[in-house]
């Protein structure tokens, strides 16, 4: 007789009825007759003839083709479960059972996985992202959290596979950090990272307090996708712009230029600023600069259109910018918590390493949801 715990099984008919539902919002024909299309287009005499308009052919061409293949594994994954689990009802056997269950929770959590990315579906969500952490009013103590929050996004990009470039650091005076701008790329990064978008607060004993008293930090943290050179409906005028160049200050060991190659634009019609010194001459690094400005105006559009949707509908949106989205606390007792979806753990030390999924995964599906909530 098998000994099968039941909510496995469970578990594995939910995941196949959830992957079943994937293939309907996956429109797989499309899909199989875009890369047949892509390929006729890779094929032509002419298709190097524009290197870069090449490279984002097939970039685009392995993402479709990464998601078919994805599904297509996974339902094969399925029918070898499923053929596992009648030839073990048959006939009993200990060490298989215990195998079929633990490739069943493995299963889930593909599925899981392939699930979150199909909900990364809007404009620049597969783009690399452009992340900016800035301490609210608190001293050292704000700047500290802001460099812990600098170490958990660089850790979960590191668990992602993708890669952190510092394109601005500013250290604060007598520790942590005053801002500091990191690229992270890879693929789909700005559509994970943009649930970070908002204030993060932290609540502790100060280390930098000899009273040993409880304090409260905030930091705001920015993200916005880097959007292509194509996008050319961004006009800005070289009239609105003040340019001003400084000492790169270096984060840690890193390389601290002795000459004024870091760049600062400040966009004067709407305040925004951005710094760029990780390169080494000054035109690049204000090229760079220059990029990251036409990011942050074109998610600033976006943000006008969607305020102005939300005027027509009469929907009542929160402004990410000035919000409070999560709150860690390390005492009196340990605890993050997501306001806007009310994912928590009691584990800050994980969180605090990069473990993050749950809370990114947890903003994604709200969102997703939202527009069924208000129709």
């Amino acid at each position: 007789m098998s000994n099968i715990d039941v909510t496995v099984k469970q578990d594995l008919r939910e995941a196949a009825k959830r992957l079943q539902q994937l293939r309907g919002s996956l429109d797989l024909d499309l899909k199989l007759e875009m890369i047949a299309n892509y390929e006729v287009k890779m094929s032509a005499p002419d298709f190097w003839d524009d290197n870069e308009k090449a490279q984002g052919l097939i970039a685009e061409l392995n993402a479709i083709k990464g998601v078919v293949e994805q599904y297509e594994k996974l339902t094969g994954e399925q029918d070898d479960l499923d053929a596992m689990l009648e030839m073990l009802e048959e006939e009993s056997e200990a060490d298989m059972e215990a195998e079929w269950e633990e490739s069943v929770k493995a299963f889930v959590r593909k599925v899981d996985e392939f699930e979150l990315q199909l909900l990364l579906n809007q404009p620049y969500d597969r783009a690399h992202a452009i992340l900016e952490l800035h301490p609210g009013a608190g001293g050292t103590e704000s700047q500290d959290w802001a460099s812990m929050l600098y170490r958990m996004y660089t850790r979960w990009a590191e668990k992602r596979g993708f890669k952190v470039e510092v394109l601005d650091y500013l250290p604060g005076e007598e520790a942590g950090i005053k801002s500091v701008t990191i690229m992270v790329r890879g693929y789909n990064a700005y559509g994970y990272l943009k649930a970070e978008k908002g204030v993060h607060r932290l609540v502790r004993i100060s280390p930098f307090d000899a009273s040993g008293r409880r304090h409260t930090s905030f930091v705001s943290c920015d993200v916005v996708p880097e959007i292509p050179d194509d996008v050319t409906d961004i006009e800005v005028r070289p009239e609105d712009l003040r340019i001003d160049t400084y000492r790169s200050s270096g984060a840690g060991g890193q390389h601290i230029n002795k000459t004024e190659s870091a760049v600062r634009i400040t966009h004067l019609p709407t305040g925004i600023v951005v710094a760029c010194q990780t390169e080494r001459s000054q035109i690049q690094n204000r090229d760079r600069a220059m990029k990251m400005l036409m990011s942050k105006l074109y998610e600033l559009r976006i943000q006008e259109q969607q305020k102005e949707l939300a005027a027509i509908r009469g929907d009542q949106m929160e402004i990410a910018w000035g919000s409070q989205i999560r709150s860690y606390v390390f005492h009196p007792y340990s605890m993050v918590k997501d306001h806007r979806t009310g994912v928590e753990t009691g584990n800050v030390q994980a969180v605090m390493d990069g473990d993050l999924d749950a809370f990114i995964d947890g903003y994604l599906r709200s969102q997703i949801q939202k527009p069924e909530a208000n129709g």
